[in-house]
């Protein structure tokens, strides 16, 4: 970390942005430092402190206009976009990022999580679990009705990054993963915690009181109904948002592919959405494997493939989901099928398609493996799972890295749903 907050992106670039997930793994880590109530507070507490100094970096030099609205640029996800986020824009002007703005709302409630969890032992971590809630609610409230819609399109029911240029705000209709990550944004926290910390309830609940606009465009806090346990919700969307843009990321004509959620909707396969300046066109089209353009020098696949962190989060928000909502919210799975299903039912599904990345089908052969019959048959070979950086999103063969177990080892995690189902 610098001192002045900023994480650096990769190495041959310090200046550019990565997604801030830091929050995120460092809560995860400590919840698998021991059982409820014998975790390391110390590592989280530390930890937390350099949180702040990074989101307070972000909040000062990735929001361009002071609206909540973050930019970022380059965000992990490379070629995702029309132009490339990291460089300035052929149209001159800013882009207002989908993701860079979900990335920001969820790293303000992983914040207030850890906040919560720290003011059980410290009281004085109470007013900076209030300051996460206020960013949360500012964040979210724009990102859905700033200068009346915010990034959100009611007429596709989707986030999509917005243009601004020439005095002109554009929004860039390509349905990709970057507005999917407005549904991670969410948060499920218990009533009985927050009880027990009078400041934060009191001025949570004056939000509640006096700003009641806020929960017709989000989920700001709602109580889960008839629920003896006491949970709310925070989360970007509201019920009926978050039900719209499930009709995309669940459709297999769209972003549900067999082996997990694709990058990008197959829809611009037949479909490519195409922009003009200046002279020059772009155009976004559906590239399941390896990248078709020359943006960040061809080495970029974001256009298409599934790749397991983005897969990882929106399984876990799923199951966040479902602990509010339970069988109260059934949609349509996949989309156009007739069968209804829980968004619970829906993440195990999710996790079954992507541990078939690496499981053996009747003829021994691992999607993964691209129909090598090398790892079908040769017992040299066929126990040897390579943990691909990402896959393709038709027929799930393993591309790019051969050996990126850094994230694609979050597989991990769905091999142990498959069997316990298989147990089942």
């Amino acid at each position: 970390m610098h001192p002045n907050g900023q994480l650096p992106a990769y190495e041959f670039a310090f200046g550019d942005v990565n997604p801030p997930v830091h929050a995120w793994a460092c809560w995860r880590v400590y919840k698998m430092t021991g059982r409820r109530g014998a975790r390391d507070r110390v590592f989280l507490a530390r930890a937390f402190q350099k949180l702040l100094l990074n989101f307070t970096w972000w909040v000062n030099r990735k929001d361009p206009e002071g609206h909540n609205l973050f930019a970022g640029g380059f965000l992990g996800l490379d070629n995702i976009g029309v132009f490339d986020r990291s460089q300035p824009l052929p149209t001159g002007g800013h882009l207002e990022q989908a993701d860079g703005t979900a990335w920001m709302a969820f790293y303000s409630a992983t914040m207030l999580s850890i906040a919560l969890e720290l003011a059980r032992d410290d009281p004085a971590y109470e007013d900076v679990a209030s300051k996460f809630f206020e960013h949360f609610i500012a964040i979210a409230d724009a990102i859905n009705t700033l200068g009346g819609t915010g990034l959100w399109d009611e007429q596709d029911g989707f986030y999509y990054d917005q243009l601004h240029a020439n005095g002109a705000i554009l929004p860039l209709r390509v349905r990709s993963g970057v507005g999917l990550l407005p549904l991670v944004a969410c948060e499920v926290l218990e009533e009985e915690v927050i009880d027990r910390l009078p400041g934060f309830k009191k001025r949570m609940q004056w939000f509640l009181d006096n700003r009641p606009d806020l929960t017709a465009s989000i989920t700001a806090m709602h109580l889960k109904d008839g629920d003896g346990h006491g949970h709310r919700l925070l989360a970007i969307p509201t019920r009926e948002r978050l039900v719209r843009v499930l009709r995309y990321a669940l459709d297999e004509g769209e972003f549900l592919s067999p082996h997990g959620v694709r990058s990008l909707s197959a829809v611009h396969r037949e479909h490519p959405y195409v922009f003009d300046v200046h002279g020059t066109r772009y155009e976004v089209d559906y590239a399941p494997g390896e990248s078709t353009t020359g943006v960040f020098g061809g080495n970029s696949n974001w256009r298409g493939p599934v790749w397991l962190p983005l897969n990882y989060l929106l399984v876990e928000a799923l199951e966040r989901y479902h602990q509010f909502y339970g069988d109260t919210l059934q949609v349509e799975y996949p989309s156009g099928s007739g069968r209804m299903a829980t968004l619970g039912a829906i993440a195990q599904d999710l996790a079954s398609r992507m541990a078939t990345l690496f499981l053996r089908d009747a003829a021994g052969n691992r999607p993964c493996h691209g129909g090598d019959p090398r790892y079908a048959t040769d017992p040299n070979w066929r126990d040897l799972v390579l943990f691909h950086e990402y896959f393709h999103g038709d027929t799930g063969r393993g591309l790019g890295a051969s050996h990126q177990t850094g994230w694609t080892s979050l597989a991990v995690r769905f091999f142990e749903e498959a069997a316990r189902q298989r147990a089942r």
